[in-house]
């Protein structure tokens, strides 16, 4: 795989002052994978999984290490990002998920471009509207490209893979940018590496990979989980048993031969993800844009990938919750480059930061708080969130969960259980989440405060203020 060319962080390493004063408005280019957990790339120290283009990036920018989504599934989490708003905030409390039209006054897409900006989305929408929404209402270019099949025909018969056909648009929109000297804001959101359930293509599992892709890791034997000891499913409460988690993990993990076909498709993806981002990138330089281009990476949730016996998503484990986020911003100065950072960061701080980067101002029903001053500052601001509120609903699955994760302590409590079923997990001596400490008398007053601080937290933001 072609690495990508040195041009685009040669340009940024001239750069001596922490910001340039001539790029006060910079563009911003946001990649958006599915399905991918924090530590699926190279530069998260991933031992198989091949992202050189992406690794640069970090090598060049900053890397958040504690990223993570306030709800783990795909719409959800791309809605977060849409309205700077939580699910529990933003989605009508019918357990339809469908965003409440009071909750999309303020999409981010909108206040770029009243400010300006040109805006552009393409790729995977998947957000659950209001009757008569339109995605192109919101953006100057939208498209939607979604997966089933993830294989398109083409009109000269040919099939591309969407993950392709998103890079095709990127690139077409840089073009674009030659005649048009507004600031942009470009969005593409791919499918993979999120699995296809039906229509499988014989041979390629549930993670049909882009061509160029074939053939890669065909000569690993990729490792089973790190934790996949029977005794740690075994541990696990009934309900999460026999969850969409574990059905899940039957359709893809179950047997050696699953398990090696699925994973080396899964790796391909993510991969795959990389080789076009390669490929948006020379067009921005060729293009001239990339000295003031701000160029973000993550993903809209993580993913089980066999751990625990589970597939999927959707629960209160770091496997679930915790994703990649990469900033590269060419006007840092050299010295605030190739940082791996510490405080938390959410999904829901997106939004935030993006007007921030372009000097507007933040609308006050965000519940975000904008990363630019951990990205432009060697020492991040002494006030920081010390914790965060996390929820699931999903009755049709009986996994509805809300709680709060800090830097030591996880609480979790299931609220489609009679009664309620908790999780109490101390992060620094039990990283792993095997341990549940509800019942420990040590951690009682320990419990009772994350109790009363998921019901603050879930009363604030149930009630949070939303503009007319």
């Amino acid at each position: 795989m072609k690495r990508i060319g040195f041009t685009l962080f040669a340009l940024a390493a001239t750069v001596v002052s922490p910001l340039c004063e001539d790029s006060s408005r910079p563009n911003i280019l946001f990649f958006f994978a599915d399905d991918q957990r924090h530590d699926t790339l190279g530069c998260a120290g991933h031992p198989i999984v091949e992202t050189p283009t992406i690794d640069q990036l970090a090598a060049r920018g900053v890397r958040f290490k504690n990223m993570f989504v306030t709800r783990s599934t795909c719409w959800a989490s791309r809605t977060t990002i849409l309205t700077g708003l939580t699910s529990l905030s933003s989605v009508e409390p019918d357990g339809s998920d469908r965003v409440r039209p009071d909750a999309l006054t303020e999409l981010f897409s909108d206040q770029l471009g009243q400010a300006g900006y040109r805006t552009a989305l393409f790729g995977k929408w998947h957000a659950k509207m209001p009757k008569g929404f339109q995605p192109e209402d919101h953006f100057d270019d939208y498209e939607s490209i979604f997966r089933r099949p993830y294989f398109k025909e083409m009109p000269d018969g040919s099939k591309r893979h969407t993950t392709e056909l998103v890079g095709d648009r990127g690139v077409e929109f840089l073009k674009s940018m030659r005649d048009d000297d507004r600031p942009f804001c470009l969005n593409l959101w791919f499918n993979a590496g999120h699995a296809e359930d039906k229509d499988l293509i014989p041979g390629t599992g549930h993670f049909p990979w882009p061509k160029a892709m074939n053939g890669k890791y065909d000569d690993i034997v990729m490792p089973v989980p790190r934790l996949s000891d029977p005794s740690i499913f075994e541990s696990q409460p009934e309900f999460f048993k026999t969850s969409n988690h574990r059905e899940r993990y039957h359709w893809r993990w179950d047997t050696p031969e699953k398990y090696q076909l699925n994973l080396r498709a899964y790796f391909r993806m993510l991969s795959g993800i990389d080789h076009v981002i390669h490929r948006v990138l020379e067009t921005l330089e060729e293009e001239g844009l990339a000295k003031n281009t701000i160029i973000v990476y993550s993903s809209d949730n993580g993913y089980y990938m066999g751990d625990r016996g589970f597939a999927g998503k959707w629960s209160h484990h770091e496997q679930s919750q915790r994703v990649p986020l990469i900033v590269y911003d060419p006007r840092l100065s050299e010295d605030l480059r190739g940082r791996t950072v510490d405080p938390v960061a959410l999904n829901l701080d997106l939004p935030a930061t993006f007007l921030d980067w372009a000097q507007v101002e933040i609308p006050a029903s965000y519940q975000g708080t904008s990363l630019k001053p951990v990205i432009e500052n060697d020492t991040p601001p002494q006030a920081w969130r010390d914790d965060f509120f996390c929820e699931h609903q999903n009755p049709k699955y009986a996994m509805s969960w809300l709680g709060v994760r800090g830097a030591r302590f996880k609480y979790a409590r299931y609220t489609d259980q009679e009664p309620h079923y908790e999780f109490l997990h101390d992060l620094k001596n039990d990283p792993d989440e095997l341990t549940n400490l509800v019942d420990d008398p040590e951690y009682a007053s320990v419990l009772e405060q994350l109790r009363q601080r998921t019901q603050t937290l879930a009363e604030q933001y149930a009630n949070a203020p939303i503009p007319d």
